[in-house]
């Protein structure tokens, strides 16, 4: 069974009734991955399974230390026995080191879960701040505009992602280079 095959079950097991929205989000962030698979050659389906499966820990069933990333990583690590590589992408997803900072988990964090390779991250960034929460296509604009007004700017998510804007439209260039020039190669 290939990674993306086991992802979307398991995904849609822990978030399609008990977050419907969360689950629409995860579907979209996983389609924005599959659109960058020009630039991510043979980790195309890690990337999409690491997409589909980001807000796993926001489940229920699994969210013990209210901080999704690492409660979703550690689920995927120590119950289904995931990918390593997508275990770490769950683990960092968009700028996690900085809202664990925020929390007091930063070193549990950086701990526990090494960092993928850059441009993977930069990947998962993108496809996650360029979509909704209902999975529908966004700017990063939008999306950081619209995770301050859900959660509020003095709020640990809120200061949390004004911290990481630097970063997410910094990952957001560097993921549009990548693909213009993927666009331009010709083949043979």
């Amino acid at each position: 069974m290939g990674l993306t095959e086991w992802a979307y079950p398991l995904s849609e097991s822990m978030l399609a009734e008990p977050l419907p929205r969360r689950w629409a989000h995860s579907l979209g962030v996983a389609k924005r991955a599959r659109s960058l698979s020009p630039i991510l050659g043979q980790d195309a389906e890690l990337l999409e399974a690491a997409a589909v499966l980001h807000d796993v820990g926001y489940s229920p069933s699994v969210a013990t230390t209210q901080f999704h990333p690492l409660d979703g990583a550690r689920f995927l690590r120590n119950q289904e026995g995931a990918d390593e590589r997508v275990v770490r992408l769950v683990a960092h997803h968009s700028c996690a080191l900085l809202e664990a900072e925020e929390r007091g988990l930063r070193e549990e964090l950086e701990t526990e879960f090494e960092l993928e390779r850059p441009e993977l991250v930069d990947a998962l960034i993108v496809s996650d701040m360029t979509t909704t929460p209902d999975g529908k296509h966004t700017t990063p604009a939008a999306r950081l505009d619209e995770i301050v007004q859900r959660y509020g700017p003095d709020t640990i998510v809120g200061r949390f992602i004004q911290r990481a804007a630097p970063e997410i439209y910094a990952a957001t260039e560097r993921v549009e280079r990548r693909m213009a020039a993927a666009a331009n190669v010709q083949p043979m």
